[in-house]
Protein backbone atom coordinates (compact mmCIF):
# COMPACT_ATOMS: atom_id res chain seq x y z
CA UNK A 1 0.00 0.00 0.00
CA UNK A 2 1.28 3.69 -1.11
CA UNK A 3 1.92 5.95 2.09
CA UNK A 4 0.20 9.03 2.33
CA UNK A 5 1.82 12.53 0.56
CA UNK A 6 1.73 16.06 1.49
CA UNK A 7 -1.01 17.47 -0.10
CA UNK A 8 -0.36 19.67 -3.08
CA UNK A 9 -0.87 23.49 -1.99
CA UNK A 10 -3.84 24.61 -1.87
CA UNK A 11 -5.22 26.74 -5.18
CA UNK A 12 -8.47 28.51 -5.75
CA UNK A 13 -9.94 26.94 -2.53
CA UNK A 14 -11.19 28.93 0.46
CA UNK A 15 -8.68 28.85 3.74
CA UNK A 16 -9.47 26.70 7.21
CA UNK A 17 -10.60 29.67 8.95
CA UNK A 18 -13.69 30.99 6.48
CA UNK A 19 -14.36 26.98 5.84
CA UNK A 20 -15.23 26.47 9.70
CA UNK A 21 -17.19 29.82 9.15
CA UNK A 22 -20.91 29.75 8.75
CA UNK A 23 -22.52 31.75 5.93
CA UNK A 24 -24.29 34.88 7.90
CA UNK A 25 -27.55 33.62 6.60
CA UNK A 26 -27.42 30.18 8.86
CA UNK A 27 -26.68 32.65 11.72
CA UNK A 28 -29.41 31.85 13.99
CA UNK A 29 -29.71 31.69 17.96
CA UNK A 30 -29.07 28.05 19.31
CA UNK A 31 -31.57 25.83 17.59
CA UNK A 32 -33.78 28.33 16.42
CA UNK A 33 -36.10 26.57 13.52
CA UNK A 34 -36.83 28.63 10.48
CA UNK A 35 -38.70 27.72 7.99
CA UNK A 36 -36.15 26.99 5.71
CA UNK A 37 -32.64 27.42 5.97
CA UNK A 38 -30.61 27.79 2.54
CA UNK A 39 -26.71 27.46 2.18
CA UNK A 40 -24.61 27.21 -1.37
CA UNK A 41 -20.94 26.24 -0.97
CA UNK A 42 -19.21 26.12 -4.47
CA UNK A 43 -16.02 23.14 -4.60
CA UNK A 44 -14.15 22.80 -7.38
CA UNK A 45 -11.34 20.46 -8.07
CA UNK A 46 -7.82 21.93 -7.00
CA UNK A 47 -5.84 22.76 -10.17
CA UNK A 48 -2.54 20.81 -10.28
CA UNK A 49 -4.39 17.89 -7.87
CA UNK A 50 -3.71 15.12 -9.63
CA UNK A 51 -6.77 13.00 -7.89
CA UNK A 52 -8.87 15.58 -8.09
CA UNK A 53 -8.53 16.68 -11.55
CA UNK A 54 -11.74 14.47 -12.52
CA UNK A 55 -14.01 15.31 -9.66
CA UNK A 56 -17.41 17.42 -10.66
CA UNK A 57 -17.81 20.39 -8.90
CA UNK A 58 -20.51 20.54 -6.52
CA UNK A 59 -22.75 22.72 -4.20
CA UNK A 60 -24.18 22.55 -1.08
CA UNK A 61 -27.75 23.74 -0.26
CA UNK A 62 -29.26 23.43 3.40
CA UNK A 63 -32.51 23.08 4.83
CA UNK A 64 -34.71 21.86 8.14
CA UNK A 65 -36.84 19.31 7.38
CA UNK A 66 -39.09 18.42 10.38
CA UNK A 67 -39.14 19.94 14.10
CA UNK A 68 -39.61 17.77 17.03
CA UNK A 69 -42.46 17.93 19.59
CA UNK A 70 -41.41 19.67 22.88
CA UNK A 71 -41.51 16.12 24.95
CA UNK A 72 -38.98 14.90 22.85
CA UNK A 73 -36.13 14.64 20.14
CA UNK A 74 -35.88 13.12 16.67
CA UNK A 75 -32.58 10.60 16.17
CA UNK A 76 -31.43 8.35 14.33
CA UNK A 77 -33.00 10.22 10.98
CA UNK A 78 -31.77 8.68 7.66
CA UNK A 79 -33.39 8.14 3.91
CA UNK A 80 -33.77 5.95 1.02
CA UNK A 81 -35.54 7.18 -2.21
CA UNK A 82 -38.16 5.45 -4.50
CA UNK A 83 -37.47 5.88 -7.83
CA UNK A 84 -39.97 7.37 -10.48
CA UNK A 85 -42.00 5.35 -12.06
CA UNK A 86 -44.79 5.71 -15.12
CA UNK A 87 -46.74 8.79 -13.99
CA UNK A 88 -45.27 8.88 -10.67
CA UNK A 89 -42.19 10.94 -9.52
CA UNK A 90 -39.20 9.89 -7.47
CA UNK A 91 -40.77 9.72 -3.63
CA UNK A 92 -37.95 10.21 -0.39
CA UNK A 93 -38.84 8.32 2.13
CA UNK A 94 -37.54 9.09 5.82
CA UNK A 95 -37.47 7.17 8.78
CA UNK A 96 -36.93 9.08 12.48
CA UNK A 97 -37.22 7.59 16.08
CA UNK A 98 -38.27 9.77 18.60
CA UNK A 99 -36.00 9.40 22.25
CA UNK A 100 -36.00 10.46 25.60
CA UNK A 101 -34.07 14.10 26.21
CA UNK A 102 -31.40 12.26 28.57
CA UNK A 103 -29.58 8.88 28.47
CA UNK A 104 -27.77 7.35 25.67
CA UNK A 105 -30.38 4.93 24.27
CA UNK A 106 -34.42 5.92 25.21
CA UNK A 107 -35.58 5.15 21.62
CA UNK A 108 -39.26 5.04 21.36
CA UNK A 109 -41.55 4.94 18.48
CA UNK A 110 -39.94 5.12 14.73
CA UNK A 111 -41.50 7.51 12.75
CA UNK A 112 -41.63 8.04 8.63
CA UNK A 113 -42.11 11.06 6.55
CA UNK A 114 -42.02 11.76 2.89
CA UNK A 115 -41.89 14.48 0.07
CA UNK A 116 -42.35 13.93 -3.32
CA UNK A 117 -41.12 17.27 -4.90
CA UNK A 118 -37.53 16.61 -4.20
CA UNK A 119 -36.97 17.58 -0.37
CA UNK A 120 -38.93 21.20 -0.98
CA UNK A 121 -41.82 20.04 1.27
CA UNK A 122 -42.79 16.90 3.41
CA UNK A 123 -45.21 15.21 5.21
CA UNK A 124 -46.23 15.19 9.11
CA UNK A 125 -44.28 12.81 10.69
CA UNK A 126 -46.27 9.95 11.42
CA UNK A 127 -46.03 7.14 14.00
CA UNK A 128 -45.36 2.97 11.93
CA UNK A 129 -47.84 1.55 14.02
CA UNK A 130 -46.36 -2.40 13.27
CA UNK A 131 -42.32 -1.17 14.60
CA UNK A 132 -43.90 0.87 17.11
CA UNK A 133 -41.81 -0.03 20.85
CA UNK A 134 -43.40 -2.96 22.53
CA UNK A 135 -43.72 -4.47 25.67
CA UNK A 136 -42.73 -8.30 25.42
CA UNK A 137 -44.94 -11.22 26.97
CA UNK A 138 -41.07 -12.01 28.75
CA UNK A 139 -41.79 -9.02 30.47
CA UNK A 140 -39.17 -6.34 28.28
CA UNK A 141 -39.67 -3.76 25.74
CA UNK A 142 -38.44 -4.14 22.09
CA UNK A 143 -37.80 -1.76 19.59
CA UNK A 144 -35.85 -1.76 16.11
CA UNK A 145 -33.32 1.55 15.97
CA UNK A 146 -30.19 3.03 14.28
CA UNK A 147 -32.43 2.38 11.40
CA UNK A 148 -30.54 2.52 7.94
CA UNK A 149 -33.70 2.49 5.34
CA UNK A 150 -32.31 1.76 1.22
CA UNK A 151 -33.92 0.97 -1.92
CA UNK A 152 -33.25 -2.56 -2.77
CA UNK A 153 -33.76 -2.53 -6.91
CA UNK A 154 -34.05 -6.30 -7.25
CA UNK A 155 -37.35 -6.18 -5.02
CA UNK A 156 -37.98 -2.83 -5.69
CA UNK A 157 -38.92 -2.91 -2.16
CA UNK A 158 -36.86 -0.46 0.48
CA UNK A 159 -35.20 -2.45 3.26
CA UNK A 160 -34.49 -0.46 6.20
CA UNK A 161 -31.77 -3.10 8.55
CA UNK A 162 -30.56 -1.69 12.23
CA UNK A 163 -30.49 -3.73 16.20
CA UNK A 164 -32.63 -4.60 18.20
CA UNK A 165 -33.16 -2.08 21.63
CA UNK A 166 -34.67 -4.05 24.61
CA UNK A 167 -35.09 -2.58 27.97
CA UNK A 168 -35.89 -4.83 30.89
CA UNK A 169 -38.72 -3.84 32.71
CA UNK A 170 -39.48 -0.86 30.14
CA UNK A 171 -36.34 0.90 31.19
CA UNK A 172 -33.25 -0.79 31.59
CA UNK A 173 -31.10 -1.28 28.45
CA UNK A 174 -30.09 -5.05 28.26
CA UNK A 175 -27.72 -5.52 25.07
CA UNK A 176 -28.11 -8.82 25.41
CA UNK A 177 -31.15 -8.51 23.90
CA UNK A 178 -29.33 -7.18 20.50
CA UNK A 179 -29.48 -8.65 17.27
CA UNK A 180 -29.81 -7.73 13.63
CA UNK A 181 -33.41 -6.57 12.69
CA UNK A 182 -34.73 -5.66 9.14
CA UNK A 183 -38.31 -4.77 8.18
CA UNK A 184 -39.95 -3.91 4.60
CA UNK A 185 -41.52 -0.84 3.32
CA UNK A 186 -43.83 -2.00 -0.11
CA UNK A 187 -44.19 1.38 -2.31
CA UNK A 188 -47.30 -0.73 -3.71
CA UNK A 189 -49.32 -0.76 -0.31
CA UNK A 190 -47.33 2.26 1.24
CA UNK A 191 -47.00 -0.52 4.14
CA UNK A 192 -44.21 -1.43 6.60
CA UNK A 193 -43.75 -5.17 7.43
CA UNK A 194 -43.13 -6.07 11.07
CA UNK A 195 -39.97 -6.17 13.11
CA UNK A 196 -37.71 -9.09 11.65
CA UNK A 197 -34.56 -10.65 12.62
CA UNK A 198 -31.58 -12.00 10.56
CA UNK A 199 -30.43 -15.25 11.41
CA UNK A 200 -26.70 -15.74 11.74
CA UNK A 201 -24.30 -18.54 12.32
CA UNK A 202 -23.80 -19.50 15.85
CA UNK A 203 -19.91 -18.82 15.82
CA UNK A 204 -17.39 -17.23 13.39
CA UNK A 205 -14.35 -17.96 11.96
CA UNK A 206 -12.18 -18.68 15.02
CA UNK A 207 -15.22 -20.55 16.21
CA UNK A 208 -16.01 -17.94 19.11
CA UNK A 209 -19.80 -17.02 19.85
CA UNK A 210 -21.70 -14.31 17.77
CA UNK A 211 -22.88 -12.24 20.33
CA UNK A 212 -24.98 -9.18 20.25
CA UNK A 213 -25.04 -8.95 16.66
CA UNK A 214 -26.49 -5.54 15.08
CA UNK A 215 -25.95 -3.33 11.58
CA UNK A 216 -27.29 -0.10 13.80
CA UNK A 217 -25.72 3.08 12.03
CA UNK A 218 -24.16 1.58 8.66
CA UNK A 219 -24.03 1.72 4.76
CA UNK A 220 -24.55 -1.36 2.83
CA UNK A 221 -23.80 -1.63 -0.64
CA UNK A 222 -25.89 -3.75 -2.87
CA UNK A 223 -25.01 -5.70 -6.00
CA UNK A 224 -26.06 -6.06 -9.28
CA UNK A 225 -27.64 -9.76 -8.53
CA UNK A 226 -29.59 -8.64 -5.74
CA UNK A 227 -27.54 -9.75 -3.35
CA UNK A 228 -26.37 -7.08 -0.35
CA UNK A 229 -23.19 -6.78 1.55
CA UNK A 230 -24.44 -5.66 5.17
CA UNK A 231 -21.77 -4.60 7.48
CA UNK A 232 -22.09 -6.04 11.23
CA UNK A 233 -20.62 -5.88 14.79
CA UNK A 234 -20.23 -8.26 16.92
CA UNK A 235 -19.06 -9.54 20.40
CA UNK A 236 -16.37 -12.74 20.31
CA UNK A 237 -16.15 -12.39 24.08
CA UNK A 238 -19.13 -12.68 26.53
CA UNK A 239 -16.83 -10.97 29.18
CA UNK A 240 -15.82 -8.16 27.68
CA UNK A 241 -17.42 -5.53 25.25
CA UNK A 242 -14.78 -5.46 22.16
CA UNK A 243 -16.70 -5.27 18.80
CA UNK A 244 -15.51 -7.09 15.95
CA UNK A 245 -16.34 -5.78 12.06
CA UNK A 246 -17.53 -8.44 9.20
CA UNK A 247 -19.01 -7.68 6.23
CA UNK A 248 -21.53 -10.36 5.56
CA UNK A 249 -22.87 -11.68 2.20
CA UNK A 250 -26.67 -11.66 2.22
CA UNK A 251 -29.90 -12.30 -0.32
CA UNK A 252 -33.05 -10.66 -0.04
CA UNK A 253 -35.66 -12.13 -1.82
CA UNK A 254 -38.84 -9.41 -0.89
CA UNK A 255 -39.51 -11.17 2.01
CA UNK A 256 -36.69 -12.85 4.15
CA UNK A 257 -33.12 -11.24 4.46
CA UNK A 258 -31.18 -14.37 4.74
CA UNK A 259 -27.14 -14.62 5.41
CA UNK A 260 -24.74 -16.85 2.76
CA UNK A 261 -20.85 -15.98 4.15
CA UNK A 262 -18.89 -13.01 5.65
CA UNK A 263 -15.33 -12.13 5.33
CA UNK A 264 -12.33 -10.74 7.41
CA UNK A 265 -13.18 -10.61 10.89
CA UNK A 266 -11.70 -7.52 12.28
CA UNK A 267 -11.15 -6.36 16.03
CA UNK A 268 -8.51 -4.46 17.83
CA UNK A 269 -7.96 -5.13 21.47
CA UNK A 270 -8.76 -1.54 22.96
CA UNK A 271 -11.92 -0.36 24.06
CA UNK A 272 -14.72 -0.86 22.50
CA UNK A 273 -12.89 -2.52 19.25
CA UNK A 274 -14.45 -1.49 15.51
CA UNK A 275 -17.84 -1.08 14.82
CA UNK A 276 -20.09 0.80 12.94
CA UNK A 277 -18.75 -0.30 9.94
CA UNK A 278 -19.83 1.33 6.30
CA UNK A 279 -19.18 -0.32 3.13
CA UNK A 280 -18.78 1.39 -0.15
CA UNK A 281 -18.02 -0.02 -4.21
CA UNK A 282 -16.29 1.85 -6.16
CA UNK A 283 -14.61 1.22 -9.45
CA UNK A 284 -14.47 -2.44 -9.05
CA UNK A 285 -12.77 -2.42 -5.18
CA UNK A 286 -14.67 -2.06 -2.02
CA UNK A 287 -13.91 0.03 0.88
CA UNK A 288 -14.67 -0.16 4.63
CA UNK A 289 -14.57 2.59 7.48
CA UNK A 290 -14.61 1.59 10.88
CA UNK A 291 -15.34 3.63 14.17
CA UNK A 292 -13.63 3.01 17.13
CA UNK A 293 -14.00 4.64 20.48
CA UNK A 294 -10.02 6.43 20.29
CA UNK A 295 -9.99 6.44 16.20
CA UNK A 296 -11.32 5.79 12.65
CA UNK A 297 -10.43 2.87 10.40
CA UNK A 298 -10.26 1.46 6.37
CA UNK A 299 -9.64 -1.51 4.58
CA UNK A 300 -10.16 -2.31 0.87
CA UNK A 301 -11.04 -5.46 -0.70
CA UNK A 302 -11.70 -7.20 -3.87
CA UNK A 303 -14.69 -9.16 -3.44
CA UNK A 304 -16.28 -6.97 -0.73
CA UNK A 305 -16.00 -9.88 1.98
CA UNK A 306 -12.04 -10.03 2.23
CA UNK A 307 -10.38 -7.49 2.97
CA UNK A 308 -6.69 -5.83 3.01
CA UNK A 309 -5.39 -4.65 6.20
CA UNK A 310 -7.11 -2.01 8.08
CA UNK A 311 -5.25 1.61 8.56
CA UNK A 312 -5.81 4.32 10.63
CA UNK A 313 -7.73 7.31 8.86
CA UNK A 314 -5.47 9.85 8.04
CA UNK A 315 -4.77 13.42 5.82
CA UNK A 316 -2.61 13.15 3.01
CA UNK A 317 -0.04 14.97 4.99
CA UNK A 318 0.26 11.92 7.59
CA UNK A 319 -1.57 13.59 10.18
CA UNK A 320 -4.75 11.48 11.73
CA UNK A 321 -8.04 12.33 10.33
CA UNK A 322 -8.93 12.82 13.95
CA UNK A 323 -12.67 11.27 13.43
CA UNK A 324 -13.14 9.26 16.61
CA UNK A 325 -16.29 7.42 18.24
CA UNK A 326 -18.59 7.83 15.62
CA UNK A 327 -19.39 6.87 12.34
CA UNK A 328 -18.29 7.86 8.94
CA UNK A 329 -20.15 7.37 5.87
CA UNK A 330 -19.36 7.24 1.90
CA UNK A 331 -20.24 9.40 -0.86
CA UNK A 332 -19.60 7.87 -3.61
CA UNK A 333 -19.31 8.94 -7.67
CA UNK A 334 -18.66 6.96 -10.89
CA UNK A 335 -15.44 9.30 -10.37
CA UNK A 336 -14.40 10.15 -7.09
CA UNK A 337 -14.87 8.94 -3.84
CA UNK A 338 -15.72 10.84 -0.39
CA UNK A 339 -16.08 10.77 3.05
CA UNK A 340 -18.99 12.12 5.44
CA UNK A 341 -17.06 12.16 9.06
CA UNK A 342 -16.59 14.73 11.88
CA UNK A 343 -13.09 15.09 13.61
CA UNK A 344 -11.38 17.36 15.96
CA UNK A 345 -9.74 19.71 15.58
CA UNK A 346 -12.48 22.12 14.27
CA UNK A 347 -12.71 24.84 17.13
CA UNK A 348 -15.23 21.96 18.23
CA UNK A 349 -14.31 21.20 21.87
CA UNK A 350 -17.43 22.38 23.40
CA UNK A 351 -19.36 19.20 21.08
CA UNK A 352 -19.82 16.17 22.51
CA UNK A 353 -17.27 14.08 20.93
CA UNK A 354 -16.23 16.68 18.41
CA UNK A 355 -18.93 15.35 16.50
CA UNK A 356 -19.93 18.98 14.38
CA UNK A 357 -19.40 20.05 12.26
CA UNK A 358 -20.16 17.47 9.67
CA UNK A 359 -17.42 17.72 6.84
CA UNK A 360 -17.10 15.86 3.69
CA UNK A 361 -13.72 15.73 1.80
CA UNK A 362 -12.18 13.13 -1.30
CA UNK A 363 -10.50 10.46 -0.50
CA UNK A 364 -7.45 9.32 -2.47
CA UNK A 365 -8.58 5.05 -2.64
CA UNK A 366 -5.44 4.10 -3.67
CA UNK A 367 -3.37 5.41 -0.59
CA UNK A 368 -6.20 5.50 1.45
CA UNK A 369 -6.10 8.82 2.90
CA UNK A 370 -8.21 12.18 2.76
CA UNK A 371 -7.31 14.57 0.70
CA UNK A 372 -6.86 18.04 3.48
CA UNK A 373 -7.29 20.36 0.54
CA UNK A 374 -10.81 19.05 -0.62
CA UNK A 375 -12.30 19.05 2.99
CA UNK A 376 -15.55 21.29 3.51
CA UNK A 377 -18.10 21.17 5.91
CA UNK A 378 -21.11 19.97 5.02
CA UNK A 379 -23.36 21.15 7.66
CA UNK A 380 -22.04 23.24 10.55
CA UNK A 381 -21.85 23.07 14.12
CA UNK A 382 -25.03 25.09 15.73
CA UNK A 383 -25.40 25.57 19.46
CA UNK A 384 -23.01 22.55 20.35
CA UNK A 385 -25.24 19.89 19.36
CA UNK A 386 -23.89 16.22 18.51
CA UNK A 387 -24.44 15.81 14.37
CA UNK A 388 -22.90 12.52 14.33
CA UNK A 389 -25.69 10.01 13.92
CA UNK A 390 -26.41 10.81 10.51
CA UNK A 391 -27.14 8.92 6.59
CA UNK A 392 -25.88 9.37 2.87
CA UNK A 393 -28.55 9.03 -0.18
CA UNK A 394 -28.11 8.96 -3.90
CA UNK A 395 -31.09 11.21 -4.59
CA UNK A 396 -30.12 10.93 -8.47
CA UNK A 397 -27.03 10.97 -10.20
CA UNK A 398 -27.12 14.94 -9.93
CA UNK A 399 -27.59 15.29 -6.33
CA UNK A 400 -26.59 13.22 -3.39
CA UNK A 401 -28.76 14.08 0.03
CA UNK A 402 -26.79 13.61 3.86
CA UNK A 403 -29.65 13.52 6.64
CA UNK A 404 -29.18 14.08 10.75
CA UNK A 405 -30.84 15.45 13.23
CA UNK A 406 -29.20 17.37 15.97
CA UNK A 407 -28.72 15.88 19.42
CA UNK A 408 -28.42 18.83 21.87
CA UNK A 409 -25.93 18.97 24.83
CA UNK A 410 -27.41 17.94 27.85
CA UNK A 411 -26.58 21.49 29.67
CA UNK A 412 -29.25 23.34 26.75
CA UNK A 413 -32.13 20.98 26.50
CA UNK A 414 -34.37 23.17 24.12
CA UNK A 415 -37.76 22.54 23.94
CA UNK A 416 -37.03 20.93 20.30
CA UNK A 417 -34.63 19.38 17.97
CA UNK A 418 -34.31 19.70 13.96
CA UNK A 419 -33.89 17.04 10.95
CA UNK A 420 -31.24 18.64 9.00
CA UNK A 421 -30.66 17.66 5.28
CA UNK A 422 -27.51 19.00 2.74
CA UNK A 423 -28.21 18.02 -0.92
CA UNK A 424 -25.10 17.98 -2.61
CA UNK A 425 -25.59 19.05 -5.85
CA UNK A 426 -22.95 17.97 -8.59
CA UNK A 427 -21.66 19.90 -11.48
CA UNK A 428 -23.46 22.84 -9.98
CA UNK A 429 -20.50 25.06 -9.42
CA UNK A 430 -19.49 27.52 -12.07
Amino acid sequence: MKRCRPSPKRVGIIGDRDRLRSPSSERTSAFAVPKTTLALLAFAAVPGSAVAASAAAYQIERSVIATSSRELYFTQSRSAVIPASAGSPARVLLTTQETEKTGAHGYRDLFELSSTDGGTTWTKPARIDRLRRARMPEGHDFVIGDVCPQWHAATKLVLATGKTFGFRGGTTEDRGLENVSYAIYSPTTQRWSGLQLLALPRTDHEGKPILEPNSGCHQRWDLPNGGILLPIRYRKDPQTRVYTTIVARCMFDGTTLTYREHGSEFNIPRQRGLYEPSVTGFQGRYYLTMRADHSAFVARSQDGLNYEPFVEWRFDDGQVLGSYNTQQHWVTRHDALYLVYTRRGAHNDHVMRHRAPLFIARVDPEKLCILRATEQVLIPESGGADLGNFGVMDFSPQETWVVTSESPPAKQLPASNRILLAKIRWGAAR
